[in-house]
């Protein structure tokens, strides 16, 4: 009787799943105007879930919300970082990100 010692083929595919899957980056508005940022890998199914009253605490019961912003941005890592730096603008910053896409070059990850 041979016993493998190699990698399951199951471990192999959930690897090969994750480096294939694009996450992107949004910002969505609530009636009352404030901004939500969040990373999804399905923009359209996540605003559905956030738009149901689902998904988010800080978006229930402030609908109807509207989609302001979305970004491709590749990984999850990725995503997470550039969630993070824009979180830490201020309106007036994500105002201009949004408008430009571009992020101000001073901004501390700390």
């Amino acid at each position: 009787m041979t016993i493998k010692r190699d990698k399951s083929l199951a471990s192999d595919k959930n690897t090969s799943k994750e480096s294939e899957v694009i996450w992107s980056l949004y910002v969505v508005q609530t009636r009352f105007g404030h901004w939500y940022t969040g990373i999804s890998t399905d923009v359209a199914k996540r605003f559905a879930t956030h738009q149901a009253g689902r998904g988010a605490k800080n978006l229930k019961g402030k609908g109807p919300l509207t989609l302001v912003y979305q970004k491709t941005v590749g990984n999850r890592s990725e995503a997470t970082k550039l969630e993070y730096r824009v979180k830490k603008l201020t309106k007036p910053q994500k105002r201009e990100f949004i408008k430009t896409g571009l992020l101000p070059s001073k901004i501390s990850l700390v």
